[in-house]
This record gives C-alpha cells, sequence and structure tokens, in this order.
C-alpha cells in the first residue's frame, strides 16, 4: 500500500528520503524577485530606539520589503531626529520620491518597560493616515515590530498584513527531525517536537494555537494534535495501517484525516481526541490530503480514481465526488485561499513539479514557481502569498511565491533542510 502512495503522491516516503543531514543554522528570507510598481516608503529611524536593538524601524522596514509591495527607501538618522509629533515637510519627502512616511520615536518608561510610538502619513496627499502606541520589554521587540508592519499595511494596501503570523516546518538536523515554530520571516524559530523518527504534514488549527501533525515515534505513521501553550498532545488518529494528512474543520472542532483501516486510502472525519471516526465516502480508490474549503462546506482532496492523481471535491459531510483539476496528468496536494476562490496545488509540467494557481470561477491555471521539485504549498491568511518546499542545488528549502506569481522568495537554512512548510492563521489577541 505504501508503495502505491508512494508512487503517485508526495508522501511519507518521498518526504523522508528528501532530507540530509544538517547543522544547526537559522531560518533566513532572500527576495528573489519583486512585484512591479512597489510603492516607495521611508521608514525613518526611530527616535531613541538604540535602547532596544535591533531597532524597531529596521524590522519594520524589512517586513515591508519582503512582502514584495513596497520599496524601502534609504533613510539614514536625520539630526535633530524626527519623531512621530514632528511636522511633516510634505514637499521634501517628495523630492526623496517617497510616497508614505513612517515616523516614531521610542522612550523608557518608569518601571524599566517601553513604549513605542509611531505614525503613518500619506506624502502624495500630505495627510496623516494614524498611529498607535505599543508597550513593550525587551523581549517582545520583533512582535511589536511585526504589529507596527501589519497596521502600516493595512493603512497603505487595504488589506489585514502577515507579519505576525508564524510558520510551522520540519527541520531535519543530524539524526533529529524537529518541528519547527517561527515568526513569518523566519525568526524566533523554537522546537515545538524533536523526534530520531520522521515528522510530516504539520496543520495549524484555525486558533492558532495547535498543530496537528504525523510522527513515526512508533514505527507507523500515527496523527497527532499537539497544544503549543502547554506543549502536551494527543493522539488523533492510531488505527490499524496508515494514519495521515490532518486537516483541520475551519471551526476547530474536526479533523479530516486519510486512513487505510479499512483498505486501501480513505478519507474519515475524526475529533481531535481521535474519537467518532466516520468514513465518508467508499471507494476503491486511493483518496489522500483532504483540506476544508474556508466555508466548511465541502473537503477537497487527491484521488487516483480517474486514472490519475487529480483533485476532487465532495461535500463536507461525505456524498458524491466532483473532479477539479482537468489540465495535465498529475496534480495534487491541494490548499485553497482563504477566500475561497482560488485552488493553489502542485502540478506535473514536463516532469516538473511546480505551484499552480486554479481559479475556481474562472477555471483559468497558472504556473506560479520556475523551480521543478516543489510540495506542500500553504497560503498566507490573506491569500497574497503561498509558502512552500522545494529543492534547489540539491537542498531541500523552503521558499514563498505571491499568489499572482510576481514575488518571489527563499527561505533557507545555512547547510541544512528544511521542509514540510504550513503557514498559520491570523492570531486573535
Amino acid at each position: 500500500m505504501r508503495s502505491l502512495l508512494k508512487r503517485l503522491f508526495f508522501l511519507v516516503a518521498v518526504a523522508v528520503a528528501a532530507f540530509s543531514p544538517v547543522a544547526w543554522a537559522q531560518l533566513s528570507i532572500e527576495i528573489t524577485g519583486g512585484g512591479a510598481n512597489r510603492l516607495p516608503i521611508a521608514i525613518v529611524p526611530f527616535a531613541g530606539e538604540g535602547a532596544i536593538p535591533p531597532g524597531i524601524a529596521s524590522i519594520v522596514r524589512a517586513d515591508l520589503e519582503r512582502s514584495g509591495l513596497f520599496r524601502a527607501l534609504e533613510t539614514p538618522p536625520l539630526v535633530p531626529a524626527l519623531t512621530e509629533a514632528s511636522p511633516v515637510n510634505f514637499p521634501e519627502w517628495r523630492s526623496r520620491l517617497a510616497d508614505a512616511l513612517v515616523l516614531g520615536s521610542v522612550a523608557v518608561l518608569p518601571d524599566g518597560r517601553f513604549e513605542v510610538r509611531f505614525r503613518v502619513f500619506d506624502v502624495v496627499k500630505q495627510a496623516t493616515l494614524g498611529g498607535v502606541a505599543y508597550t513593550l520589554n525587551k523581549n517582545q521587540v520583533r512582535a511589536t515590530a511585526h504589529r507596527i508592519s501589519d497596521y502600516i499595511y493595512e493603512k497603505l494596501t487595504g488589506e489585514k498584513g502577515v507579519f505576525s503570523t508564524r510558520i510551522a516546518y520540519v527541520l531535519k538536523r543530524g539524526p533529529r527531525y524537529e518541528l519547527q515554530i517561527a515568526d513569518a520571516d523566519g525568526a524566533g524559530a523554537e522546537t515545538a517536537l524533536a523526534s530520531l523518527e520522521p515528522i510530516i504534514s504539520p496543520a495549524w488549527s484555525p486558533d492558532g494555537r495547535r498543530l496537528a501533525y504525523v510522527s513515526f515515534e512508533q514505527k507507523k505513521p500515527v496523527v497527532y494534535v499537539h497544544s503549543l501553550q502547554s506543549g502536551q498532545r494527543q493522539v488523533a488518529a492510531n488505527f490499524k495501517g496508515s494514519n495521515s494528512a490532518p486537516a483541520w474543520s475551519p471551526d476547530g472542532a474536526k479533523l479530516a484525516v486519510a486512513l487505510s483501516r479499512e483498505g486501501g486510502s480513505q478519507i474519515f472525519i475524526v475529533n481531535p481526541d481521535g474519537s467518532s471516526p466516520r468514513r465518508l465516502m467508499s471507494s476503491t480508490s486511493i483518496d489522500t490530503e483532504p483540506v476544508f474549503s474556508p466555508d466548511g462546506q465541502f473537503i477537497y482532496f487527491t484521488s487516483d480514481r480517474g486514472g490519475s492523481p487529480q483533485i476532487y471535491r465532495m461535500p463536507a459531510n461525505g456524498g458524491d465526488a466532483q473532479r477539479v483539476t482537468f489540465d495535465g496528468t498529475y496534480n495534487v496536494s491541494a490548499r485553497i485561499s482563504p477566500d475561497g476562490k482560488n485552488l493553489a496545488y502542485i502540478a506535473r509540467n514536463s516532469g516538473r513539479f511546480q505551484v499552480a494557481m486554479l481559479d475556481l470561477g474562472a477555471r483559468q491555471v497558472q504556473v506560479l514557481t520556475d523551480s521543478d521539485k516543489d510540495e506542500s504549498p500553504s497560503f498566507s491568511p490573506n491569500g497574497r502569498m503561498i509558502l512552500l518546499a522545494t529543492v534547489i542545488g540539491g537542498r531541500g528549502i523552503l521558499s514563498a511565491v505571491s499568489s499572482d506569481g510576481r514575488v518571489k522568495q527563499r527561505l533557507t537554512v545555512t547547510g541544512g533542510d528544511v521542509r514540510e512548510p504550513a503557514w498559520g492563521p491570523y492570531i486573535k489577541e
């Protein structure tokens, strides 16, 4: 059974074999492509930010540049230093080619904490767009900077930013597999689970507090649900045969999983504690990689029922399946955009495995990447970017591409391999 899954899909054996021994390193991001017509923005170093290195403004600048929508202008520290309360000479900033401007300051409070204040300006319209004040300690510098980036991004684009979200991925370090959690910019990586056996298929719960994943600690694939707050976990699927490919329902109450407990690989619904397993359909085909639509009405999945791996859709409570992908003979690993309008997946084109996007309304397909060994696409919460795993120079890395294919990034670990990415949801405060 496992050999057939291996031949048809990017499943266990492929994911495990792709890793190689690595040394410890920090995940870093390299922008390899940028969008056209990026908005020029001046982010002046915040007055007094030297008290909390590495400095708020530099993190905000890197965040906005990474989005591919902004071009950060060189703005050395000014004398005298400008703050959010300083009068703005808009013609001068226009002469510097800035369309937007960010000014801020950092003050030390009597209790030893810090207060960061900032304002965002529309230089073209000579208007103030708003500002916020945050109180923080030295351990919250990056988190606060990401919040500021999100605020600026939303003011200037009208959509929510994702700089405060997190990503999960699997790192192979020597004989150890590690499930890592990091900020969206790759910083602050922490190990949620380390094992001498493979870990694959991490999936975030809708509230961002739990991860479901598959671990081989019991010498077979078992699905676990892991609390990121307590570090505790519970078995969600440990039935006879293979237990794989967990996906959360939008309300976080159920998991869709692929089980072979009744022969073949079939889609089941289970509770996060593993109770009440229910098979959604009966077929003689291999059905795997389920994922819920954002409204919870449908489940998209991969199946070979038509003779080759394709993506299908069925009602979330079970029922007849409808084929979704028709271009090519190999389409797997479906992920639905947050607005439910687009489907990202892995398509084989002339022997190359690439991320493709299907407009579910117009039925138009666009290949987004130019690599040849992509896997595991994952949308950002605002649908603007797609995180994925790929192979460059014989080494597994994480990559990201914008939903229009214009912006490309590489997220690398020096000398190491990372795989199995999953972009976390917005965290409700």
